[in-house]
């Protein structure tokens, strides 16, 4: 009897696996393949500044102005960007303009550790108005303009313009970056003269962090303006036709804190003009009157203090829709 069990037994095993190797199991399912990364992407950001610096001088008349940007991306490869923005400031300008909106375009190739950038910037003040002068050209009198304003200065009542730009940025290591910059105008602030603007940057970042995860930068930046000659409208009893700005040099040196996507940065601006000069080439609508000051180049006497010294503390927070995600 235990015979004929075993045997029975040994059948059914030998049936068993010929069944099994008949058999095949179902193959496994690949894995999905990954999502492809697109090459789309956004950049947004603003800040609330004691006040707004453009190149040593005040844009809102020392007072807080609050900023937001956004920039679409194209990312062509690793090494090769093409962006647009649009941008916008509070102001406080001579022709009571009531923003500044910026408008730009451009493309970032990077070369390891050398980046550049090539761009298109049109700068733009809807809402101006335009403050009389006697010695106008004739464009600018029309039953539209006001008198001058209650200090004596005068304004266009259009301020836009453009610049090309093109920028280089050296990330020497993880700590130390050093920049070059350059920007053209054929008609700065659509006064008359073409402008060249030429600076070089430099940025320590330190690899060591504050309490929390918070980082911190020192950065610098020294840059000279040269501006050409004035149109009519700004001319002068001495200088009808216009007359040639006073080229000028501007600097900056501050450090910041980040922590995530905020920023909070502290930074020392100044230029070298005189409060005269200032004046002249501002029109400030704040500028007061100093008898020391009356020359053919600046015969209202007054003066100016948007191109002095300030410290200027900005916080600000920047992200890209692929960071959210």
């Amino acid at each position: 009897m235990k015979k004929i069990l075993m045997t029975v037994a040994a059948v059914a095993l030998s049936a068993t696996a010929a069944l099994g190797a008949d058999l095949k199991l179902p193959a496994k399912a690949p894995a999905p393949a990954p999502a492809p990364t697109s090459p789309w992407d956004i950049a947004f950001g603003g800040g609330l500044m004691t006040d707004y610096m453009f190149r040593g001088i005040t844009q809102s008349a020392h007072s807080p102005s609050v900023a937001a940007y956004t920039e679409l991306r194209y990312n062509m490869t690793s090494t090769l960007q093409y962006y647009g923005g649009i941008s916008g400031e509070s102001i406080s300008f001579p022709n009571r303009a009531a923003a500044e909106i910026d408008m730009y375009a451009g493309v970032r190739p990077t070369f390891g550790p050398v980046a550049f950038d090539f761009g298109y910037w049109y700068y733009y003040y809807p809402g101006g108005q335009c403050f009389y002068s006697p010695f106008a050209g004739a464009l600018e009198l029309n039953a539209n303009c006001n008198p001058a304003l209650p200090n004596g200065n005068v304004a266009k009542q259009n301020w836009n313009f453009y610049e090309v730009y093109a920028k280089v940025l050296y990330t020497i290591n993880p700590q130390w970056a050093v920049g070059a910059n350059y920007y053209y105008s054929p008609n700065l602030l659509n006064f008359g003269p073409q402008g060249n603007y030429v600076s070089g940057t430099v940025k320590f970042t330190s690899p060591w962090q504050l309490w929390n995860a918070v980082g911190w930068y020192v950065s610098g930046e020294f840059g000279e303006q040269f501006i050409g000659n004035s149109d009519a409208f700004y001319g002068t009893p001495a200088f009808p036709a216009g007359f040639k700005y006073v080229d000028y040099s501007t600097w900056n040196v501050g450090v910041g804190f980040t922590w995530k996507v905020f920023t909070l940065d502290i930074r020392y601006w100044d230029t070298n003009l005189t409060q005269a000069q200032c004046n002249v080439w501002t029109s400030s609508q704040t500028a007061a009157f100093n008898p020391n000051s009356v020359s053919t180049y600046n015969p209202s006497g007054l003066n100016s203090n948007w191109c002095g010294s300030t410290v200027v503390a900005k916080l600000s927070f920047d992200l890209t829709l692929d960071s959210l995600k």
